[in-house]
Order: structure tokens, then C-alpha cells, then sequence
């Protein structure tokens, strides 16, 4: 009899995780654009952001196996996180894993999981940001149109 019973808690914790999900997909393809600091001339290289927590983040660069080089486990990158055209957040990440991933379309990336350095000043305001993203999907509602509003 215990199967069929629903944990709503746990059923509540899934919807608010999908959400946060497509509005960080929302975000990070209109919104939020994420470049690193790669080689040692201080090139900066766009990067694509997939997920991002408290702890870290993951992202993806396009992977051509003959002739990019993976990055190693603990390799240290300065990353800038940029919410207007002129205007970043430096932020630092340790890579943690990196695995190779064909995308629907075919097309093969090298995914990076990362921890964040906590203890840059800079981190605080990520951390709010990142906070406010999961806050946002446990209480925004969808408009679904049915009630008018008015603009005065």
C-alpha cells in the first residue's frame, strides 16, 4: 500500500528543479554570457554555460578530439560572467571532470564541470545571483494570460 503513495515534497523539490533549470537555460542563451581566460596570453574565449550552483558550474566548448587538448582535473580558470554588454563578475573555477558530449545536433562539445573559488569578494555577488535563480523558480508563477493587466 506504501507504493502508491505520493510524496509531494519530493514531487514539489522536481518541479521547482525544472524550472530552475529552463530559466537558467532562458538566462544563459539571452541573458548571462560566460567567457574564460584560457592560454597564458590572457585570450578570452566564449564558453557556454550549462548548469550552475552554489558550488560550481558547468559549461561546454565545442571539441574537435585531433586537435583541442582537454583540460586537467584541477586546472584553475578566471572566468568573467557578463550581465551587460560592458560589465562582468570575475569569478575563478577549478575544473573538476571533463567528458566529451555529442549534442542532438551532432555536434561534439568537452563538458567542464567546475567548483568555484569562494573566497574571491567578487563571488558574493554570484552567490546572490545564484540565489535569487533558485528563488525565482520555487515562487515565480506562468503567465498564462488570463487575467488583464493594465499599464498606467
Amino acid at each position: 500500500m506504501s507504493e502508491n503513495v505520493l510524496n509531494f515534497q519530493k514531487k514539489r523539490e522536481e518541479t521547482i528543479e525544472k524550472k530552475r533549470r529552463s530559466f537558467e537555460r532562458l538566462l544563459f542563451q539571452n541573458f548571462l554570457g560566460a567567457y574564460t581566460v584560457i592560454d597564458a596570453h590572457e585570450t578570452v574565449y566564449p564558453v557556454e554555460l550549462i548548469d550552475i550552483s552554489q558550488d560550481g558550474c558547468l559549461f561546454q566548448i565545442p571539441w574537435n578530439f585531433n586537435k583541442d587538448k582537454k583540460f586537467n582535473d584541477d586546472f584553475e580558470i578566471k572566468m568573467r560572467m557578463y550581465f551587460t554588454k560592458h560589465s562582468y563578475i570575475p569569478v575563478i573555477v577549478n575544473i573538476r571532470y571533463g567528458k566529451e558530449f555529442v549534442d542532438s545536433d551532432g555536434q561534439t562539445y568537452m563538458h567542464y564541470g567546475c567548483e568555484f573559488d569562494k573566497s574571491l569578494p567578487s563571488f558574493d555577488a554570484m552567490r546572490n545571483f545564484i540565489n535569487f535563480m533558485y528563488s525565482f523558480a520555487e515562487h515565480s508563477a506562468i503567465d498564462k494570460g488570463d487575467v488583464k493587466t493594465y499599464f498606467l
